[in-house]
């Protein structure tokens, strides 16, 4: 960057290749994005939250909250169920000197502008699908990861159960009003995860209840 901190890294890792992308901060940098060359990328918010996801199947365009805006499939892949979405174009922008430009699977194009140059990066990758040669199912949260997943969904709900009590001190108008749409979503998103992964019924129940007390 301008300022000297460094914005783009690209590593080896075994046979692999990552291009990382830091925020411009001199000290303690938070990741904006990461691009791996097995077709596993994420890209983030400035606060934290994942932006945009992608794996070998497809991707999908998240918005703040966490709520989906949509999601594709690349037209290479082999999905176990489900209609193949293709990919409408998308950019965006990490800051003011980094952009992340998204035409497919292998045209997936990081650019760096400061001080009148460009520099620019192809971090896009090609899976090569055949009749014998199906992708890997995608891997199963840990039980931790569910564990996380409920407690973050319930702090959410009670915040906005919280703003619900500020904005109407009445019980009856506050029964009236339901919760966000996105919360509703991760709920049932969580909920789904607990049916497919292979956990113990202890741990289904408990995530169960979590999200739902």
């Amino acid at each position: 960057y301008p300022s000297g901190s460094l914005a783009i890294i690209v590593i080896r890792e075994k046979k692999r290749l990552i291009c990382i992308i830091q925020e411009d901060k001199p000290n303690n940098a938070e990741i904006r994005a990461v691009f791996k060359s097995n077709g596993r990328s994420t890209c983030y918010y400035p606060n934290g939250a994942v932006w945009i996801s992608m794996s070998i199947q497809g991707g999908q365009y998240l918005d703040q909250e966490g709520s989906r805006v949509r999601r594709w499939t690349w037209p290479n892949s082999i999905m176990s169920s489900g209609p193949h979405v293709p990919l409408s174009p998308i950019f965006i922008s990490l800051n003011q000197h980094v952009g992340v430009r998204i035409l497919g699977q292998d045209k997936i194009t990081v650019s760096f502008l400061a001080m009148g140059q460009q520099a620019k990066f192809n971090v896009g990758t090609k899976v090569q699908v055949s009749d014998e040669c199906r992708l890997p199912p995608p891997a199963w949260l840990g039980e931790d990861e569910l564990l996380l997943l409920a407690f973050r969904v319930r702090i959410l709900r009670l915040c906005d159960r919280l703003r619900g009590c500020l904005n109407f001190p009445s019980n009856e108008q506050r029964d009236k009003v339901k919760p966000p749409a996105y919360l509703i979503t991760q709920t049932l998103k969580i909920l789904q995860l607990c049916a497919t992964s292979d956990i113990s019924d202890e741990l289904r129940s408990s995530v169960r209840a979590i999200v739902n007390a």
